[in-house]
């Protein structure tokens, strides 16, 4: 049912149906919007602003954005109501979406347009919905591309579409955190192979045009990723990922780490991938200390030795332990400075098992590229999501999407925030 956005405001009903009966698309303004006053909450660097899209819309995650600025979120759902996809737009050039249609009402994570067509991923199944240029609402039900995706432990289904339309990527992350014999157990070893990695803890390819695919109609593209939230393509058409690194080094191995070395390592990382590379996970874990994979204790690691990791992909970029990175992008665009121009903006989530050490991450970084290699490490972009109260987190950043006119969007799945950030120089 398509309503108003909560606090932007309403259209004529009229004016409604022909937009979402896929009347002419709304362009985006040449003229950028004005900015609020305070950012929406958060902090930029000098010469960016912010404005709030849409406002306590739920559990969003990430986002696509079509050719003509309109938004699609994906809607996780849960407790805080329905999912589905969220479709929203700004008719009238202020920067907040005016329209919104909903889509669905499954909770998911991952979301994909590609040409005359929406990809939606929920814990278990990638639906396809037939969607005409400049309209919001599908042309009908959803196809099923894939189905039957396995569930449990990190069951984010993210998504990426190559740049030809011709394949669809699909994370399906771990069951466990280590694959312990007793998952998050004290001491207890792994499972030597893991049996995961037959079927989960990588990223697996599709034909995105073929229905009722099953996991085994895929093909593994990479493996020994615990959990790859973030994944996209890149300018050069390559695809990246970002990983969630394990957790509990010291609580289930104290006499091996300490709990302030727990709250540290390992760190989350970002890749590029490849067919066939193999990450490393579980018998592997980064360590920033030290600069590269050790051994994990469940196979006999003492924080120190390699052993095996030497033949496992090192990661592009490390980050801090538990930042937990949701979203990632590349920037396309040409609004923001040159600097920006090709590097990879990502969504950390933010901590929950840093202690005895204060919660981290709740931010979006920026990693610059040039000539399509990361240099100089990461940088913090966008900031004061964090707002500790009784209640946990004010906003968790989770998508980041480029918008057509060069904006870089940010979705929140604490408050339901969306903000598109703006360059309007020094």
């Amino acid at each position: 049912m398509n309503r108003a956005v909560g606090r932007t405001g309403g259209l004529a009903v009229g004016l409604v149906a022909v937009f979402l009966s896929g009347g002419p698309p709304v362009r985006p303004s040449a003229v950028l919007p004005a900015c609020d006053p305070d950012n929406g909450g958060i902090t930029l660097p000098a010469g960016f602003c912010a404005v709030v899209v849409a406002d306590q819309v739920g559990t969003a995650r990430h986002l696509a954005l079509a050719p003509n600025g309109d938004l699609f979120v994906a809607i996780a759902g849960g407790r805080s109501g329905s999912g589905g996809v969220l479709a929203l737009r700004d008719t009238t050039g202020d920067g907040k979406a005016d329209v919104q249609q909903s889509i669905g009402s499954e909770g998911g994570t991952g979301i994909a347009l590609g040409k005359g067509a929406l990809y939606f991923g929920t814990a278990s199944t990638v639906y396809r919905y037939t969607m005409r240029a400049g309209s919001l609402a599908p042309l009908g039900a959803p196809d099923v591309i894939v189905k039957d995706l396995p569930v449990g432990g990190h069951s984010a289904k993210n998504l990426a579409l190559a740049p030809d339309g011709r394949t669809l990527f699909v994370n399906i992350g771990s069951a466990t955190n280590s694959c312990q014999v007793a998952d998050r157990s004290n001491e207890s070893r792994g499972e030597d192979p893991c049996p995961e990695l037959a079927y989960r803890a990588g990223v697996w390819r599709f034909d995105p045009t073929q229905l009722d695919q099953t996991r085994l109609s895929g093909t593994r593209f990479a493996t020994g990723i615990r959990n790859a939230v973030g994944l996209a393509f890149a300018p050069s058409g390559e695809l990246y990922a970002t990983q969630h690194g394990r957790d509990q080094l010291g609580q289930n191995w104290s006499k091996l780490f300490t709990i302030e070395q727990s709250a540290e390592k390992p760190s989350e990382e970002l890749f590029k991938l490849s067919e066939g590379a193999d990450f490393g996970w579980p018998y592997c874990y980064h360590d920033a200390e030290l600069g590269h994979l050790v051994l994990a204790p469940e196979y006999g690691g003492d924080g120190k030795e390699v052993g095996r990791c030497k033949d496992k992909q090192e990661p592009l970029v490390a980050f801090p332990g538990h930042w937990a990175p949701d979203g990632l992008t590349f920037y396309a665009g040409t609004q923001f400075p040159e600097r920006y121009r090709g590097g990879a903006f990502i969504a950390f989530h933010g901590s929950w098992n840093r202690a005895p050490l204060p919660q981290a991450g709740y931010r979006v970084a920026f990693v610059p590229f040039k000539n399509g290699k990361p240099v100089g490490g990461y940088e913090t972009f966008a900031d004061g999501f964090w707002k500790q109260d009784s209640a946990g987190p004010k906003h968790r950043p989770v998508g980041v999407a480029v918008g057509p006119d060069g904006s870089l969007y940010i979705t929140d799945d604490a408050a339901g925030r969306i903000w598109r950030v703006m360059y309007r120089g020094r």
